[in-house]
């Protein structure tokens, strides 16, 4: 085990040290880098994808970039981007919803209160794709669904 040595002085003027040893002691430096603090376990930058991330109070910096971010915020930008029912529940690949009001197309109309089984979630600004009994294939907007 090696030790560092701490320089200490005295604050009053009449110490006077008779050698140099008489005003250092001993720092132990066991424990220094434990599996808490390793950065191993820290993401990697969402900018860059630097390596070499490190804590900061909330935040998460990378000194590459010099990119600074919030672990908290970026599971809640994540959880933003989820595609939301009317009343707000999250809607997933292969969810069952309900219609919540008549919507007319060119091949007739899809009435409310009409179960859509398996949808599956894209982008776009009609972000529900699915197959409606006796209709077939449509997309949907989820604004005008809830999750049954």
């Amino acid at each position: 085990m090696s030790n560092l040595w701490l320089l200490t002085h005295s604050r009053s003027s009449s110490f006077q040290p008779t050698s140099i040893r008489d005003n250092v002691r001993p720092i132990p430096t066991t424990n220094l880098l434990t599996s808490e603090n390793e950065m191993s376990d820290l993401p990697n930058c969402p900018q860059c994808d630097g390596e070499y991330t490190y804590e900061d109070g909330p935040l998460l910096v990378c000194p590459t970039c010099a990119h600074e971010w919030s672990p908290a915020e970026e599971a809640a930008a994540a959880e933003d981007d989820a595609t939301r029912d009317a009343n707000g529940n999250v809607l997933e690949n292969g969810d069952t919803v309900t219609v919540l009001k008549d919507l007319k197309f060119n091949g007739g109309v899809v009435k409310v209160g009409t179960k859509v089984k398996n949808i599956r979630i894209v982008d776009g600004d009609h972000d529900i794709d699915c197959k409606i009994d006796g209709i077939g294939a449509m997309s949907l907007k989820s604004q005008f669904v809830k999750k049954a």
